[in-house]
């Protein structure tokens, strides 16, 4: 019997209906979107704009607005970099301190021009703590719209409609929260928004970015050159099944969205209690105030990493995001929640999606709550 699978925020497996859609564009429909002259390219070239539209419908936007990447850490960087490229000299951006690394990383380039906006003990950020950091000097707010490694919910909306009176664009990336939020765009007063395709449930190496055209535009600068594909700010030849099987993705996620949502948030409620069955587990993030497939929680007493190897025959979860897995180091989103670094060490993320069943929640409850006992009788012996 395979483990039970817990770690839907690293990835997602690829839905059926979005490999049946993706293998005609391998195969048989395998044109170059560019080449628009002959039936293939221009065969490719429908596809890639129906698929557009499918990942505009899923946050408000328009297709004009959709830029295809190779995924949200592309968007990321397109976006922070893409910006500041066309600001002054002097120009500072502000983040949120608990950013995935495709956003802390760039805008570290800018150096003392960065400020970090910190976060309350259950990782969210005080739209008034973002209204006193404006000046005019500010170029960028980037704040994402869900945190990948607690599931902690951000209040986009309200710093959306503060960064529009001020005239300052607003970046979300919203990978994560992509499938379980009714994310708007304009209703958010988004300037920018990242999604990737692998964390719902479409393939991996495909993203998009939301570039603002109406209202107060987005301007970006291109990172790369030699093409002109994607409004010129993406260029290179379309990665057309990918792009197929993310429009496929994002449509699933609309459609699916409030049914995921519920099942998923039961599956919450159950893991949860399982849990908390065990002494001493404290979450980081409230329940109700967090991504309904995300349970983050301090394991007081057990380490992380002996909780995974105690597990690995029957569990995949994770001790933080998929990106820092080689570190050894605490969660930076944990400690800027106010964590020691002992703490930190023992969090666990369990995260589960749409085809995790009940059985398996209960199959991992019961495997968590013996190896937990387990490794604190062996600390107390000690």
């Amino acid at each position: 019997m395979r483990p039970v699978y817990l770690d839907c925020n690293a990835t997602t497996p690829v839905d059926e209906r979005v490999v049946e859609a993706m293998l005609p564009h391998m195969t048989e429909a395998f044109g170059n979107a560019g080449s628009v002259d002959h039936f293939y390219g221009h065969e490719a070239q429908r596809a890639v704009e129906a698929a557009r539209e499918r990942v505009a419908a899923l946050i408000g936007a328009t297709p004009g607005e959709i830029v295809f990447t190779s995924g949200a850490t592309e968007a990321d960087n397109m976006a922070i970099l893409g910006t500041v490229a066309r600001a002054a000299e002097d120009a500072e951006v502000l983040v949120s301190a608990v950013e995935h690394p495709a956003v802390l990383e760039p805008a570290a380039r800018l150096g003392g021009r960065l400020e970090e906006i910190p976060v309350s003990a259950q990782g969210i950020v005080d739209p008034d703590d973002v209204r006193r950091r404006l000046t005019a000097k500010t170029a960028l707010v980037s704040v994402m719209a869900a945190n990948n490694e607690t599931g902690a919910i951000q209040p986009v909306a309200e710093i959306g409609a503060i960064c529009a009176e001020a005239e300052v664009p607003f970046h979300c990336d919203a990978a994560q929260a992509s499938r379980h939020l009714a994310l708007d765009v304009e209703a958010a007063g988004v300037s920018l928004l990242s999604i990737s395709g692998h964390k719902m449930y479409g393939p991996k190496g495909i993203g998009a970015l939301f570039v603002r055209k109406r209202g107060r535009r987005a301007k970006l600068s291109p990172l790369h050159f030699g093409g002109g594909q994607e409004r010129g700010l993406r260029p290179g030849t379309a990665n057309v099944p990918g792009i197929v099987g993310l429009g496929v993705a994002a449509d699933l996620a609309r459609r699916q969205r409030r049914a995921d949502s519920a099942r998923e948030g039961k599956l919450k409620e159950s893991l949860i209690a399982g849990l908390q069955e065990a002494d001493e587990v404290t979450l980081n993030a409230s329940a109700e105030g967090s991504l309904p497939q995300t349970v983050s929680a301090r394991i007081t007493g057990v380490g992380a990493r002996a909780l995974m190897h105690a597990t690995r025959e029957e569990l995949a979860f994770s001790s933080g995001s998929a990106c820092a897995t080689t570190k050894v180091e605490p969660s930076h989103v944990l400690l800027a929640q106010g964590l020691t670094p002992r703490a930190a060490n023992e969090c666990v993320r369990l995260s589960f999606g749409r085809f995790t069943t009940a059985e398996e929640i209960d199959r991992a409850s019961a495997a968590l709550g013996e190896a937990m006992s387990r490794l604190r009788a062996v600390a107390a012996a000690a």
